[in-house]
């Protein structure tokens, strides 16, 4: 390559790491929700799935882009138009006992989701590296809180979307093994559903994990980072919330919630496989990581470890995060990731207290990773209908969102979203 050449070359080199690096900062907090929906519990519950009934659910996959993407939507612009956490919404508008029912239901349960997610990384960095589970799950836990007190909320950010990537590794994998593609489709496209009580477990479980509480926060809370950090960045005295940002918000939080369901439909579609090796019930990480066997061999199981210790790692942030935007809204204390420690004590402190307990819940009792996953999942469709509801009533309320209301196609997807949460929150509890 002579002299011309090479600098041609590398002018377009660097105009496409430019077009990269723009496009990548284009994505928010939509992004990251959507692809931590897709944490330990997510892929268990569908790897669990596609074992037992095959293609039978991946119907869930393409019912519930819809359903997930109205509540998150309704979440985030709450968030941006208010510049206030759902929280702190409904602890202005509304009793204060709905405020305690739903903020301190939902911390339990996000809660326990750290305690299954810490479980599930610790287990296979015990497998991968030999040292006891008890030794990683609080080395993981002090990284992740490092990462969120000392890492600015820009560079946090970006770790999380890089982290992202790591959901990639579950669709290239169903390219490599044998699946009658043409069935799948027709399972994607043609419910099948019936009313067997493990039947009606995996479904909650399924929509459980999908459509969960925490993300509701997280996104309505980061959606205010993101609105208070481009009035800093731009020097705003006031910031006016345009058509345009709200179609961006649109566009973002769609996206991520198309990855998030394109994963959780290709996890499904892999796991269908494991059949061939004699795998009816996924009962340990290495029967999980059997889906991978024909195109990775002995190497399955780092493979599939490593995919899981990725998205651990992107969802317990979202989740302790979570829990320090939920409780900070109640006490009325300083918030955000954008703050340092010594600006925001509190929630930074309940940061570091819900990651805590999640390391007791597995020292003090002997939790069998697998199932409890699935009951996480299974905990969040239970207290999902109840959220939902209070949701939608702030996003079509025209004093608090100061006229920038639900439109018609997202209240009718939300109110379809409530009702079938609330079916199987009933038929669950009592079939």
């Amino acid at each position: 390559m002579n002299t011309a050449e090479k600098s041609v070359f590398l002018i377009h080199r660097s105009s496409l790491k430019k077009k990269i690096k723009r496009i990548f900062s284009a994505f928010g907090p939509g992004l990251i929700t959507g692809v931590s929906d897709d944490d330990s519990s997510g892929v268990l519950t569908y790897l669990q799935s596609g074992t037992v009934f095959g293609f039978k659910t991946l119907w869930t996959a393409l019912l519930t882009l819809p359903l997930m993407y109205s509540i998150q939507e309704m979440s985030g612009r709450i968030g941006y138009v208010t510049d206030k956490g759902l929280v702190k919404v409904i602890k202005e508008h509304y009793s204060k006992y709905i405020l305690y029912f739903i903020s301190f239901i939902s911390a339990f349960v996000i809660t326990v989701n750290i305690a299954a997610d810490l479980l599930a990384s610790g287990v296979i960095f015990e497998k991968l590296l030999g040292f006891s589970r008890f030794i990683w799950i609080p080395a993981i836990s002090i990284l992740i809180i490092m990462l969120m007190v000392f890492f600015s909320y820009q560079k946090f950010a970006r770790v999380l979307k890089w982290l992202s990537f790591a959901m990639i590794f579950y669709v290239v994998t169903v390219f490599y093994i044998k699946i009658n593609w043409l069935m799948a489709l027709k399972a994607t496209f043609i419910p099948s559903f019936s009313f067997s009580k493990e039947n009606i477990l995996l479904i909650t479980a399924i929509i459980g994990t999908t459509i969960s509480p925490y993300l509701f926060f997280w996104q309505a809370s980061e959606e205010v980072e993101e609105r208070d950090d481009a009035k800093v960045r731009k020097s705003l005295k006031k910031f006016l919330v345009t058509r345009n940002e709200l179609k961006i918000l649109r566009e973002d939080t769609f996206f991520g919630m198309i990855i998030s369901n394109v994963v959780m439909w290709f996890i499904i579609a892999g796991a269908s496989n494991l059949a061939n090796y004699g795998v009816k019930e996924i009962a340990t990480f290495d029967q999980a990581a059997a889906v991978l066997k024909p195109i990775l061999g002995n190497f399955a199981f780092l493979a599939f470890g490593l995919g899981l210790i990725g998205v651990g790692f992107l969802a317990i942030p979202v989740l302790a995060g979570s829990v320090g935007y939920i409780l900070s809204e109640i006490f009325d204390w300083q918030e955000g990731l954008n703050k340092k420690f010594r600006e925001a004590k509190g929630f930074y402190l309940v940061i570091i207290i819900a990651t805590v307990l999640g390391i007791a819940v597995n020292f003090f009792s002997k939790i069998d990773p697998i199932q409890l996953l699935v009951y996480t999942a299974v905990l969040y469709t239970i207290i999902t209908p109840p959220l939902i509801f209070i949701i939608m009533k702030i996003a079509n309320n025209k004093k608090i969102m100061k006229g920038k209301t639900s439109s018609p196609a997202i209240n009718i997807l939300g109110a379809l979203t409530f009702l079938i949460t609330a079916f199987l929150a009933v038929a669950y509890l009592f079939l």
